[in-house]
């Protein structure tokens, strides 16, 4: 390539974007390198059957940060314009159903139905998790602190002090609470503050999705209000489904990243980072194409940027060790249906729908991932986002699109081959269940194990979160201590994937947070 660039930014997924866009805000000349001919990464739509349309892996969006909407300009880029808010439907046995939406009576009454008692503790609890989630959400647009407190700045030292800060605003009785709950299992909390097996199960659900973790796993309460510190005011403030799949969410972020400068080049696999003189200068594409740049930030996840892109000796063996003994466990299978019409119980206002009636029911499905094997009855979570828009399908028509919890990717006996034909088939026993009718609407069908999201979206181990979202992979530990800033060890290699802080969901955080250290770094002249 003729042009000169200023920074390269390894892969085009939304955190890949987002580190492209403020670099270029900021004066620089930074290149997208995609491997795929999509931009988006898991946040995609693709084709999956003749005339259907889904998105890949994410298919609801609620992580947003506001920050970046606001500093990309996404709202001219239409992204308002194509969220549709939707509300959470619980199956239960014997037909029964809760809504959970935004309207408090109609959520009230819908629980009450089940439960009185969890009527009215429904609100108050969950408003105490928002409360205590939304303290520790305002890190996420911050960068973690050194644990060798002298090196770090005074940026660095205020943002911590002003986290210290927020939690102590809590009060108190609220930060004991935090202090008691932060790494409790859930179902200890849920038993503490509901009687009925539905909304404990609902709890189970949101805690343990996309981590291996069962709900009497310790730290499944971090993980249930680091996804509840996105339903405030540092995400969207709900769920929503983006019209055209989440690839249209992507569209947007690459719309704002050519306006701002930035050049972005598709099916240009990375074959590895260009290292001379022991400090990053560029990368190698597949085929034997140098690109350089004094900077190179990849949105990869560690695993496969730091074993795999970095030629081997060019990293320290006790780092090296770090990062291969990261856990990336993933456990979640993605399906799409391709379906003839509607089964029977769903209505044209159905949004999001949860089938996990107990905490008992979810602990045995990872009872199953624990020994390697699928889950015999699974917790899903169904979507039919061609309901919001019914340009996914051909007309009359219907997309089902559903996360399987558990798939594990450690399998001890059965063929990756099977483990699709067994997730197919105990989510079509298990839907058919709530959902009288739906098998036989199925006219075709897609299905993304773990080794699958590996193979085609370079998610290592089939992580979706680049690493579990668990405390001691978290904040100042992310991806591991003494590199959680961004840099890595290799001058001039930064991470700006959710391999690094603050994680996983389709925030645009960890690439808004990478884009700042590096522009900081550029000044200081380091």
């Amino acid at each position: 390539m003729s042009k000169s660039f200023d920074a390269i930014i390894i892969g085009g997924g939304h955190n890949g974007l987002v580190t492209a866009s403020y670099l270029a805000k900021a004066g620089l000349k930074p290149l997208v390198v995609e491997a795929g001919d999509q931009l988006g990464g898991c946040a995609v739509t693709r084709e999956f059957a003749p005339g259907f349309r889904s998105s890949a892996v994410a298919h609801l969006l609620h992580a947003l940060h506001p920050r970046v909407v606001a500093d990309l300009g996404l709202e001219g880029q239409g992204l308002r314009g194509l969220c549709k808010p939707v509300g959470t439907g619980l199956l239960l046995p014997e037909g029964r159903r809760i809504d959970i939406t935004h309207d408090a009576a109609a959520t009230a009454a819908s629980i009450g139905a089940v439960s009185k008692a969890d009527a009215e503790a429904y609100p108050r609890v969950m408003a105490r998790l928002g409360k205590l989630a939304t303290a520790l959400g305002t890190f996420l647009t911050r960068t973690p602190p050194n644990p060798a407190i002298a090196q770090n700045d005074f940026q660095t030292k205020l943002a911590l002090g002003m986290f210290a800060l927020q939690l102590r605003m809590l009060g108190k009785k609220d930060m004991l609470e935090l202090t008691r709950i932060l790494t409790m299992n859930v179902a200890d909390l849920a038993n503490d503050h509901f009687e009925s097996d539905a909304i404990k199960g609902l709890l189970s659900f949101e805690a343990t999705l996309g981590v291996y973790l069962g709900p009497r796993s310790p730290n499944t309460v971090f993980n249930l209000l680091y996804r509840l510190s996105s339903f405030g005011k540092h995400g969207m403030g709900g769920l929503y489904q983006p019209l055209g799949g989440m690839g249209a969410v992507a569209e947007a972020l690459a719309k704002a990243a050519r306006a701002a400068g930035a050049d972005i080049r598709l099916q240009a696999p990375v074959e590895r980072i260009l290292i001379e003189k022991e400090q990053a200068v560029g990368v190698v594409l597949q085929g034997g194409e140098e690109i350089r740049a004094p900077i190179v930030a990849s949105s990869a996840d560690p695993q496969r940027t730091l074993l795999k892109l970095v030629p081997p000796g060019e990293l320290d063996t006790e780092f090296l060790k770090r990062i291969r003994h990261l856990r990336m466990n993933g456990c979640v299978a993605k399906l799409h249906l391709a379906l003839d019409g509607l089964p029977t119980g769903v209505t044209q206002s159905d949004g999001r729908l949860v089938i996990a009636p107990s905490i008992n029911y979810v602990e045995r499905a990872f009872d199953c991932a624990k020994y390697g094997r699928v889950a015999d009855h699974p917790a899903l979570e169904v979507t039919f986002p061609s309901l919001a828009d019914p340009g996914l399908a051909p007309a009359g028509k219907h997309v089902a699109s559903i996360l399987f919890q558990y798939a594990p990717y450690k399998l001890r006996e059965t063929p990756p081959a099977v483990v699709r034909e067994q997730v197919l088939d105990r989510t079509l026993a298990t839907l058919e269940q709530a959902m009288p009718g739906l098998a036989a609407k199925v006219t075709a069908a897609e299905v993304l194990t773990p080794h699958d999201l590996e193979n085609r979206f370079g998610l290592s181990g089939g992580q979706w979160h680049q690493g579990e979202v668990t405390l001691d992979q978290m904040f100042f530990l992310r991806p591991a201590a003494q590199f959680q800033q961004y840099r890595m060890p290799i001058p001039g290699l930064w991470l700006c994937g959710a391999g690094a802080h603050p994680g996983g969901n389709v925030s645009g955080a960890a690439g808004a947070n990478a884009a700042r250290e590096i522009i900081k770094a550029r000044k200081n002249g380091r």
